[in-house]
């Protein structure tokens, strides 16, 4: 890995939400935390109910209510990390999926709802009844095209300005603890600067307040995941409003192919078994089609902000093609899962060495 290490140009960081699989990160090598996703934190068990009576409420002042309780939570979770990452930085991206994901299902509640009418308990039915009809109201056909990502940010301001306190106030106490903090805060799912810069306006708002509170000031980055091809396409405009850029791969293969991830194996098997698919697009990044966009992403963006850092968060990170891809094009990192750190460390010298290679035939002194 030294070996490696000296080799590479590509830095390697790691998707990791909880502090114990930060400690894995930096124990297998990561330089960072590329993908902290928030939402994972919203699913324990005595975080789902503030969860879901932020969704249920109709009014903004209850949903503050509830998310006021989540806020502390959240402070933890980032100090947490904070902590694990002393000197290196932490991306954290903002609530990322549809609402819905955090309700019961629906045939589930219809389920229970017949069977407490039979029980008689009113109580307990009117409030599944309750729940049932958001659950309705929230209804998708195609949610990851739907409402989820900064659409919900800018719908709901108030969860963008909860989670943006908690990793401000958990960088500054960690600050004063003496840990070495580099927030990154990332917005997801942008497809129009306007949309960034509404969100970037309230995310630096927050900053200011907290530092004002805290008597502190840490340095910290706003950026995007483009994850669509249009925030591709127009990167030039969205890197006037973003410190970063950070691919999302695994939407972005997606919504470029125009196939589900989850749902689109027995279509990748048939097209695979024919030849269309030399790979699972959704394993080794489509150069071709999905690269490009990758690649027409970076250059636009750099074209606005020259300094502009570049990376890439999907599965893809630690994929050696992937990687190899990553370094050609010239992206500052990749980022994966903490266990794969070490084969993208390697596959990053590999890429390297293999450019060298290239160089030397070319010029006949191999």
């Amino acid at each position: 890995m030294g070996w490696a290490d000296r080799e590479r140009r590509l830095g390697v960081r790691a998707n990791a939400d909880i502090p114990r699989d930060a400690q894995v990160a930096r124990q297998h090598g990561a330089e960072g935390i590329g993908l902290c996703r928030t939402e994972h934190m919203f699913f324990a068990e005595e975080r789902l109910p503030h969860v879901r009576a932020m969704i249920l409420a109709e009014k903004e002042e209850e949903r503050r209510e509830a998310l006021s309780k989540l806020l502390p939570m959240q402070r933890e979770d980032f100090k947490g990390l904070f902590r694990v990452m002393d000197g290196l930085p932490v991306t954290i991206r903002l609530l990322d999926p549809p609402l819905h994901e955090f309700l019961p299902r629906r045939e589930t509640l219809l389920v229970e709802i017949e069977r407490l009418k039979r029980e008689g308990s009113q109580g307990e039915l009117e409030e599944k009844r309750r729940i049932l009809e958001r659950v309705e109201q929230l209804h998708e056909f195609n949610p990851m095209l739907g409402h989820r990502g900064c659409r919900v940010g800018i719908t709901y301001p108030e969860i963008t300005e909860m989670q943006a306190r908690a990793i401000f106030e958990a960088a500054c106490q960690a600050a004063a603890e003496g840990v070495e903090v580099l927030p990154e805060v990332m917005i997801p799912l942008v497809g129009d600067v306007r949309e960034l810069g509404l969100q970037r306006e309230l995310v630096d708002k927050v900053a200011r307040q907290v530092f004002a509170e805290q008597g502190r000031k840490v340095r910290y980055l706003v950026g995007t995941m483009i994850e669509l091809p249009r925030a591709a396409l127009t990167a030039a405009e969205i890197a006037r409003q973003a410190d970063f850029f950070s691919f999302g791969t695994n939407d972005l293969t997606q919504t470029t192919w125009g196939l589900s991830r989850d749902d689109s194996g027995r279509i990748i098997r048939e097209y695979g078994r024919l030849g269309i698919f030399p790979d699972d697009p959704f394993q080794v990044l489509d150069a071709e089609g999905v690269g490009k966009l990758v690649e027409m992403g970076t250059r636009l963006g750099r074209s606005s902000r020259p300094k502009l850092k570049v990376g890439i968060c999907g599965e893809h990170g630690g994929e050696p093609a992937s990687v190899e891809f990553c370094h050609r094009v010239g992206l500052d990192y990749v980022s994966c899962s903490p266990y794969r750190v070490p084969i993208a460390r390697l596959a990053a010298a590999q890429a390297v060495l293999k450019e060298k290679r290239g160089e030397k035939e070319a010029t006949g002194t191999a």
